[in-house]
């Protein structure tokens, strides 16, 4: 095996220990970086259209299961795939067409007999029933997770009968819930589908497999008749006769990564027959191999041209504006990767090529965002911001500090005050996500973590904010706005001092601290000289009940 074919392997198989573990967007990222290495796997296609399906991204789980099955056609399983990501879309009738295929490939396929029968189901029932709905707001859905052996013990849980009626009022919230394995078994019975359950989980199709590893000889369909060697037509003369052997001669000594003797076919049969664009595409390819860019970039210019003047077919005219594309690519040009996938889409639109193109437009937005990053024009930006901050204009100061974090996007302060901006606005939200960049950039940055206790002061998240607060703390023991902020957050939390002595006490934790002789010392000792704490804190076992004693609002540091 080689290095390439092990690496993707490895990935594969990472993505599907976390499919099983329901980590989903581990998974995706596992396959993805497999299908860089090898987009030409219909197994890793195939697995993150699972994944996807799994998320609800079903719009991509389509892409992936439609690229599944042009890879490999005579596999049920993408069939399987594609119908499945169809049916919950409501394409019920593409959806069926696509089940259909598979069981032209094998007929005794369960999988593809159910998605097929519950695309029907809902081809005749469509018609009465009016507009899809989601299946949680079906009024018999829940009957149905009651009574079906796969879910009734699901809904003995009352948290998770919650989880299922908060959905159905906030559809929105399914996205965030889909970690639940149960949830993804719970839609497939709503919908009356088996088709991506828990049991598919563990089906990750092993990339090596040319058949349905899991069908049994009698329902294998029978391989697939080789296509023959392309006719030598009539009217055909020897020239082209001979150019067509150079090229097969050539595509043997490609696969074999004999790139010399492929150029040598290759040339031969151009000069044989020079009308032939294919020849030139092939040896562009070979030069791609090489590595030699603008040899493959002039190659595919000339089969262009040759394939205009002859009338080639439209797709080989597009496979030599995707393949230049690439060259550029390599070469780091990537307006004119950009500019010859287009090309290659106006003359024959495929996935492949979609995905290379959506591709080279995210590195051209990151090459420009790096290109945009200047650390001095932040500071001046960012000053007019600290500037137009103290006169109150806080809207202005946001698109100063906004403009300061594109020219330089590493700067924590930016973050910081930027934070202070959309508090003052009452922009809550806005300001934790700058809160919580800053902390990432920094997360020494005591201000940073005042800042996000403070917010969350705001909301009246107490619990929240002490945890920041604590942090900042931790950071800096003596940082007064951060003892103030972690005091105050006990007062709102335990407004009834009486109410609280009694619940610290009945707290085993605290009733062993407070027997602890050295303890009661040390607390004694605070009260005479509160300097003194600072040396104990040192000492992470009495920093540690401390701790548990100002978190039960048994005492506070002042």
């Amino acid at each position: 095996m080689t290095d390439n074919a092990a690496k993707v392997q490895q990935l594969k198989e990472q993505g599907n220990v976390c499919m099983e573990a329901g980590k989903l967007d581990e998974a995706v990222q596992h396959y993805t970086k497999a299908i860089d290495l090898d987009a030409t796997n219909h197994v890793l296609f195939s697995n993150r259209s699972a994944a996807y399906a799994k998320q609800g991204k079903y719009d991509v789980a389509l892409e992936d299961a439609e690229t599944t099955v042009r890879l490999k056609p005579d596999w049920p399983k993408g069939y399987s795939r594609k119908g499945t990501a169809l049916l919950y879309l409501q394409r019920n009738q593409q959806a069926s067409e696509a089940f259909q295929s598979g069981l032209a490939l094998d007929p005794n396929n369960q999988q593809l007999k159910e998605g097929l029968t519950e695309s029907k189901r809902r081809l005749q029932s469509s018609a009465s029933r009016g507009p899809s709905m989601s299946p949680f707001q079906d009024p018999t859905a829940f009957e149905k997770l009651k009574t079906n052996p796969r879910t009734k013990d699901f809904m003995k849980d009352a948290d998770f009968c919650k989880t299922l009626e908060d959905i159905r009022k906030n559809p929105e919230l399914l996205r965030e819930k889909m970690h639940d394995k149960r949830l993804l078994t719970c839609i497939s019975v709503m919908m009356g589908l088996d088709v991506i359950g828990p049991d598919d989980e563990a089906e990750m199709e092993d990339a090596s497999e040319t058949t349905t590893s899991t069908a049994s000889p009698k329902n294998t369909p029978p391989p697939r008749t080789p296509q023959k060697e392309e006719k030598m037509d009539v009217d055909k003369t020897p020239e082209q006769i001979s150019a067509l052997k150079e090229k097969e001669a050539g595509n043997a000594a490609y696969k074999k990564k004999d790139f010399e003797t492929a150029l040598t076919h290759y040339s031969k049969a151009i000069e044989l027959d020079p009308t032939d664009m294919t020849f030139l595409n092939n040896k562009a390819a070979v030069f791609f191999e090489q590595q030699k860019y603008q040899e493959c970039i002039s190659t595919c210019d000339k089969a262009v041209e040759v394939g205009r003047e002859n009338r080639a077919d439209f797709k080989l005219i597009a496979k030599a504006f995707t393949r230049t594309g690439n060259a550029y690519k390599a070469l780091k040009d990537y307006g004119k990767a950009k500019m010859f996938y287009e090309k290659s889409l106006s003359e024959h639109r495929t996935p492949e090529t979609k995905e290379l193109l959506s591709k080279v437009e995210k590195l051209i937005k990151e090459q420009e965002r790096l290109a945009y990053i200047d650390p001095a024009k932040a500071e001046e930006e960012k000053a007019k911001g600290n500037e137009l901050f103290r006169k109150g204009d806080y809207p202005a100061a946001v698109r100063h500090y906004s403009e300061a974090i594109k020219r330089n996007p590493e700067d924590a302060k930016i973050y910081s005050n930027r934070a202070a901006c959309y508090t003052k606005l009452a922009e809550f939200n806005l300001g934790l996500k700058d809160c919580d960049e800053c902390i990432r950039l920094q997360p020494d940055f005591v201000k940073g973590h005042i800042r996000k206790g403070k917010i969350l002061q705001g909301l009246k998240q107490y619990s929240k904010a002490q945890d920041a607060y604590q942090k900042a703390i931790d950071i800096d023991p003596n940082c007064q706005d951060a003892l103030d902020g972690f005091r105050e957050c006990m007062m709102s939390m335990n407004s009834d001092p009486e109410e609280v002595r009694k619940r610290a006490m009945a707290d085993p934790e605290v009733q062993q601290i407070l027997k602890d002789p050295a303890m009661r010392m040390i607390l004694e000792q605070m009260q005479t000289d509160p300097k003194a704490l600072q040396d104990h804190l040192k000492n992470p076992d009495i920093a540690s009940k401390i701790q548990k004693l100002l978190q039960s609002g048994l005492i506070s540091i002042r």
